[in-house]
C-alpha cells in the first residue's frame, strides 16, 4: 500500500502542481459507501430490480467521485489554503458536517413508495 507521501505525487492540479488526495480520497470513499448504503434500498422501494439499484448506485458514486476529483484535485490551489483564515475553514468544516448530518438523517427515514 502507498504512502502518503507516494500518494501525493500522484495527484496533481490542472497547473501541475502536486495536491494533498486525503480529501479527495475521503470524499470519494463516504460517497461510495452512502451510495451502496442507500441507493439500491430506495430504488427497490420505487419498484426496479436490485440491478437497476447496483446500477443506481454504482452511477451516484461514480458521479460522486468525478465531483470530489474536480473540486479537489484538478481545480485545487494549495496556496489559497494560507489566504483563507482558520475562523472561516472552521465555520466552513462546521456547515459541512450539519449539512451531511441532515441529509444521512434524511436518506435514514423510510422510503416512501410512489
Amino acid at each position: 500500500m502507498p504512502t502518503r507521501h507516494q500518494l501525493r505525487g500522484m495527484f496533481h492540479n490542472s497547473e501541475g502542481i502536486r495536491v494533498d488526495p486525503v480529501p479527495f480520497l475521503v470524499v470519494s470513499g463516504l460517497g461510495f459507501a452512502v451510495a451502496f448504503s442507500f441507493g439500491p434500498i430506495y430504488v427497490t422501494t420505487l419498484g426496479a430490480s436490485l440491478a437497476a439499484g447496483l446500477v443506481v448506485a454504482g452511477a451516484a458514486a461514480l458521479a460522486t467521485t468525478a465531483v470530489a476529483y474536480h473540486r479537489y484535485v484538478w481545480t485545487e490551489r494549495p496556496a489559497l489554503r494560507r489566504e483563507i483564515p482558520a475562523a472561516a475553514r472552521f465555520r466552513r468544516l462546521i456547515y459541512g458536517l450539519i449539512g451531511g448530518f441532515l441529509a444521512v438523517a434524511a436518506l435514514a427515514l423510510p422510503p416512501l413508495a410512489l
